[in-house]
């Protein structure tokens, strides 16, 4: 599904990402670990089309097709959904319509006409109850007042309407409390299957007690130094990253 081959990347002339290779399937959760500054969000804003940053090397190629030079709203459109680490604000635009606007968006991309009222208001019926939303949660404007919480579970939900073949979820337990860190994590759970794949970057551990990862991958310096399975997360935890940067010198 998602192919990057040497991808080198940097922003106002300072290179971030140094030769990154990841290879994520469907049907698969990958996470990327990895302390402050190693590239993290750099390499998820990149798969999302973010222009802040400019690939200097290398491909990012999704579904067998280089999407280098796509819009974000082009990649998002062919699929790709990306979880804010800080997701804003948009006051007078209620979380319904804003996803009304989406999915028909998206629709429209692919030469299809709006989706029906009656379906849109059963999908959004079926993925509410599904992660347990309040509906008077759906009226209020988009994260304007909203909870760390509230916030990532409006993602979660927006994420469970457009049904993406990949989801990036940037650093999306980052200030959550242990309760609200279990409802985003059960929502990812409940929408994950074979034909999707999640990519999961965080800075912690706990996170994927939840989300149980298939492969996890510690980035550092803009590299991806080390690859293994769900038991390396529990080693970073114990150890820190120190000793994976002593086994680089």
């Amino acid at each position: 599904m998602l192919q990057i081959n040497n991808l080198h990347a940097s922003v106002q002339d300072k290179e971030i990402l140094k030769g990154i290779n990841l290879t994520v399937n469907s049907g698969e959760v990958h996470a990327i670990m990895g302390p402050n500054g190693s590239g993290k969000s750099t390499l998820s804003s990149i798969i999302a089309g973010k222009d802040t940053y400019q690939i200097t090397k290398g491909q990012v190629l999704f579904e067998n097709k280089n999407i280098n030079d796509l819009k974000p709203e082009e990649r998002a459109h062919k699929g790709i959904f990306l979880s804010f680490q800080y997701p804003v604000e948009i006051p007078g635009v209620s979380v319904t319509n804003f996803i009304k606007t989406a999915i028909n968006e998206t629709r429209k991309a692919k030469g299809e006409e709006p989706m029906p009222a009656s379906e849109m208001l059963k999908l959004i019926k079926e993925k509410a109850d599904l992660l347990e939303i309040d509906r008077k949660f759906l009226s209020r404007s988009l994260n304007e007042g909203f909870s760390g919480g509230e916030k990532k579970r409006n993602e979660i939900f927006q994420m469970a309407m457009l049904q993406p073949k990949l989801a990036i979820l940037d650093e999306t337990d980052s200030g959550l409390d242990i309760d609200a860190l279990k409802i985003v994590a059960n929502g990812v759970n409940k929408l994950k299957n074979k034909e999707n794949a999640v990519l999961v970057i965080t800075h912690y551990q706990r996170l994927l007690d939840y989300i149980v990862p298939d492969f996890v991958h510690v980035l550092i310096d803009g590299k991806i130094v080390k690859s293994g399975g769900k038991e390396l997360s529990h080693e970073l935890e114990e150890k820190g990253y120190d000793w994976i940067k002593e086994e680089l010198v």
